[in-house]
């Protein structure tokens, strides 16, 4: 269908024709038939001004054209006008005004003052007159400003506006702040859009959100009012609570987001404050706001209050806090921010990486505990100038405090406790955690019930043992329910709800739920662990070798965060209950946990039934997780069984090694040269076959090197190997008497280890030092005729020794000063013997000494023997015995002066004063010290 005119018809009559069906007239047309020539005219006419009116449009709708300041549209409208006396006659003009009146009745504009209500604030500030709440409440201020002073610094208003910022409104870039203002009930909307449309930086977009609000259609209206179009307006019948308006956040496209509750009233300069702030370095990875809290201090009962609670000094801070005259005119971190949060809209998504405590309230804490787990980021509260309200981000103050003071029902305040003590407890590093760092022995990670009762027995250690802290994380949820943990523990349930470190439930699975991905369980454990290890500082996070590999490797990238170093222990679940001295430890040797390596390196030919019998030895020993890797050091006489045997043998703990001489090397050789440390903590096990270990002997190996090695404590430099044997005769003299070192040591402790001058051969670990300076002594001093050896210990039968390695180690401990620790329980229980096989020097046709086999067989300990040491656990370093080769009594400083007055070392030195000192990198003797 088309639209047909008379040919008489003016255009006026047929641009009425149009006019009139366009606002809903009816106009009724004749048909009138004329030429199609006055038509086209007529449509080109109307089209030219169409697109004259659309560029005027376009231009002023354009972003480079500020509306605001009124322009000067008078020239357009003459123009307008001048065009409608040539289109439009007069009574055309008159007819299409009196039909648009009637639609714009029905849209005329509303005018703000005639939609806006105010809040009604008729009462005054709360003040508080108890003196000592006063007192203690301004103290803890000021502690926790001095230390913030003092971690990072902190700045007043000025000083902040001062820094260098991206966001420098004199800046070439200006951000892009969307504005998201939340309401309910209260009659704050208006304050709120005057005080943003008059910042001294434009906002870019305002939502005015309306979730399930009774009053959405005043909103609404007051909205319309504005008629600006970068105000809009969001509704739903459903109430989102209190997250709703951040997951709107999530759909800006700004550059920060600045969310406001409906009892904020910011001054005009808080946008361009808030932006410079969050564009510089140092801020530019915080959320930032105008209230806040730091939640509760620890008690001296070691409970944590209510953050609620009455005259407490404890209970935290609320800042700025009228109440107390206390005031922010420097910016303070605090634990969450509350009623408004300012920050880049990236960081908005972090909120939603856990599930919520609950959604029905605690976004704010939710908020800042995400932000710090996940993005290391902290909360801000800005300072403000005391005379400038325009710089306050919320300038009626009275609204926020009456919101804070109201909510105090019982069930809100208890949800609110357990949402923060569920964030302390999951890792939240909140301003009394950071002011008062702990450092505690151990901290316990189990990821299943099962895993708890496995560790259960050192967990009980630790914590009875005096002067020792541990607690225990378990990952909580589906995983391991916190009060099964507790009835494993054989612990009162209670304990999951207490507000006291023993237990932390990481509730594990808050992040996704059920999940086929390893991703939420790993994030999860790692983010958690990190923290609680960064607040309380464990020398030690203890767990079992065989957890989850996904979970072991949050545990280990969690350990090697702390800067203060907490070492990863990975202990084999049989090994638990044989670990139990590791309570006895100190503090200081823990974290060195992992440091040692042990090298086994084991002297073989052609005894493959002997070497079978110490293989399964090894094999059936306790470990507690470490590498440790194993060595067979073959003369070029190994028989085919040997080779077969080591060949098949299979090693879990480490990578096993196969050396095989191609000239007969002789025992010398074979022994001495068999390892040479790679690091200062490589230590060497050195085994001939004949040799069977006990299955504790890797357990006294460990306990002593942390004892008397690693412990940073513990001065014992003339210890230079750890023997797993313990003797019966005093070898080194010509008659050998029987040597008992459970009588000789009674009057101390039957049981007590001791340090000996001489080395042992049957079964003992080497340090890296002593041994790189024994080889450059043995390189010194190797002679084929052991008459021309320089070095003769007098009333020793070491002096006729031949091809042996361990006389020129006896010469050079006996010289400097040097011990071994051996153990000693009862009759002569060892974590090795020797059986006494023939061999190189056992039943050699030139070997005219006789043995008796009982003199060198000792039994091996099947049982732990940590209660048989004094008072259950090694004594101190300073309490042990020492004896000189000769098996008698002699301080260390004694046998050190005894080398001395010998005067045989490779070096000339004072013989009353002076022994050898070495450079222990090379071996190489270096000078003559005073001992």
């Amino acid at each position: 269908m088309g639209l047909v005119r008379k040919s008489q018809m003016r255009n006026g009559d047929y641009l009425e024709g149009m006019l009139n069906e366009y606002v809903g007239g009816k106009a009724k047309f004749k048909a009138h038939k004329s030429p199609s020539a006055r038509l086209v005219t007529a449509l080109t006419c109307l089209q030219f001004a169409f697109a004259i009116y659309a560029t005027f449009l376009l231009y002023y709708m354009s972003p480079a054209i500020d509306l605001r300041s009124k322009p000067d549209f008078a020239w357009a409208t003459r123009f307008a006008q001048h065009w409608k006396q040539l289109m439009i006659q007069p009574h055309v003009v008159s007819h299409y005004q009196e039909a648009s009146s009637l639609v714009g009745a029905e849209t005329t504009p509303i005018n703000p003052s005639e939609v806006c209500e105010h809040e009604k604030i008729d009462f005054m500030q709360k003040k508080s007159n108890d003196a000592q709440m006063i007192k203690l409440k301004t103290e803890l201020y000021r502690e926790v400003l001095e230390f913030q002073s003092k971690s990072f610094g902190t700045e007043t208003l000025s000083e902040l506006m001062a820094m260098k910022s991206k966001w420098d409104l004199k800046g070439p870039t200006k951000p892009k702040v969307t504005v998201i203002l939340n309401h309910f009930k209260r009659k704050t909307l208006c304050s709120q859009l005057d005080s943003l449309l008059h910042q001294t930086l434009p906002f870019h977009h305002v939502w005015v959100l309306s979730f399930g609000s009774p009053n959405e259609l005043s909103l609404k209206r007051i909205v319309d009012s504005y008629n600006d179009s970068r105000i809009s307006f969001i509704s739903s019948s459903y109430d989102f609570k209190y997250y709703g308006r951040f997951q709107m956040a999530l759909q800006t496209e700004a550059d920060l987001v600045y969310i406001l509750d409906d009892d904020m009233i910011p001054g005009k300069k808080m946008l361009q404050i808030l932006s410079h702030v969050a564009g510089t370095d140092k801020y530019k990875n915080s959320v930032l706001g105008s209230i806040g809290r730091i939640l509760p201090f620890r008690q001296k009962d070691y409970t944590f209050p209510s953050y609620r609670k009455f005259r407490s000094k404890e209970a935290g801070l609320y800042l700025p806090d009228p109440a107390y005259d206390i005031a922010v005119d420097k910016i303070v971190q605090v634990d969450f921010l509350s009623s408004s949060w300012f920050l880049s809209a990236e960081l908005i998504k972090t909120l939603f990486i856990e599930t919520p405590f609950t959604f029905m309230t605690g976004e704010d804490l939710h908020l800042s505990y995400q932000l710090q787990k996940y993005r290391d980021a902290g909360s801000f509260v800005l300072p403000v100038d005391p005379n400038d309200k325009e710089t306050w981000g919320d300038s009626e103050h009275r609204l926020a405090y009456v919101s804070e003071t109201t909510v105090i029902f019982k069930d809100i305040v208890q949800v609110r406790d357990d949402q923060w003590w569920k964030a302390l407890s999951t890792g939240y590093v909140t301003q009394w955690a950071a002011m008062n760092p702990q450092k505690i022995d151990a901290l316990f990670y189990a990821h299943s019930v099962n895993e708890v009762k496995a560790l259960a027995p050192l967990l009980e250690k630790f914590r009875s043992t005096v002067g020792k802290k541990a607690y225990i994380a378990i990952s909580g949820g589906n995983f391991c329910p916190c009060e099964d943990a507790a009835t494993a523990l054989k612990w009162p349930k209670s304990v999951c709800r207490e507000r006291r470190f023993k237990i932390f439930d990481l509730g594990v699975g808050a992040l996704s739920g059920i999940s086929n991905s390893e991703v939420p369980v790993v994030q999860a454990v790692y983010s958690s662990m990190k923290g609680l290890i960064k607040m309380h500082n464990p020398s030690v996070v203890i767990t079992l070798s065989d957890i989850d590999p996904h979970v072991r490797k949050a545990l280990k990238m969690a350990s090697e965060t702390n800067s203060n170093g907490s070492t990863l222990v990975l202990l084999p679940r049989a090994s638990v209950p044989k670990v139990l001295w590791m309570a006895d430890l100190r503090s200081t040797a823990l974290p060195n946990w992992n440091r040692m390596r042990i090298s086994i390196s084991i002297i073989t030919q052609n005894r493959a039934t002997s070497l079978t019998r110490l293989l399964k030895s090894l094999s059936n020993a306790f470990y507690t997780g470490d590498e440790v890797s194993i060595a067979f050091n073959m003369d070029s006489k190994v028989d085919e069984e040997t080779i077969r045997l080591v060949s098949n043998f299979d090693w879990p703990h480490g990578p096993k090694t196969l050396r095989r001489r191609i000239i007969q090397g002789g025992l010398i050789r074979a022994v001495s040269e068999s390892w040479y440390p790679a690091s200062d903590d490589d230590y060497g096990l050195l085994l001939e076959d004949d040799i069977e270990v006990s299955p504790y002997y890797y357990l006294w190996i460990k306990y002593a090197l942390l004892a008397y090695h690693y412990d940073p404590q513990v001065s014992l430099p003339e210890l230079s190997s750890i023997s797993l044997y313990t003797p019966r005769l005093v070898e080194v003299v010509k008659e050998r008497p029987k040597w008992n070192a459970t009588e000789v040591f009674k009057h101390i402790h039957p049981n007590t280890p001791y340090l000996h001058q001489l080395p042992c051969s049957w079964g003992a670990v080497f340090f890296p030092k002593q041994w790189r300076e024994f080889y450059v002594y043995m390189n010194m001093r190797f002679t084929e005729n052991a008459k021309e050896n320089p070095v003769q210990i007098p009333k020793s039968r070491t002096n006729g020794w031949q091809a042996s390695w361990k006389k020129f180690l006896i010469d050079m401990m006996y010289l400097r000063g040097y011990v071994s620790l051996y153990p000693n329980f009862p009759k002569q229980h060892s974590f090795s013997t020797n059986h006494m096989e023939p061999g190189a020097h056992i039943s050699a046709k030139d070997n005219v000494v006789k043995h008796d086999k009982t003199d060198f067989e000792v039994p091996l300990l099947k049982e732990d023997f940590r209660t048989l040491l004094p008072g259950g656990k090694m004594p101190p370093a300073s309490r042990l015995p020492s004896v000189n080769l000769f098996n008698q009594p002699v301080s260390l400083k004694g046998l050190k002066a005894a080398g001395a007055k010998l005067g045989q070392d490779v070096l000339r030195c004072d013989n009353v004063t002076e022994i050898v000192a070495v450079d222990h990198q090379t071996g190489l003797p270096a000078a003559c010290v005073k001992f």
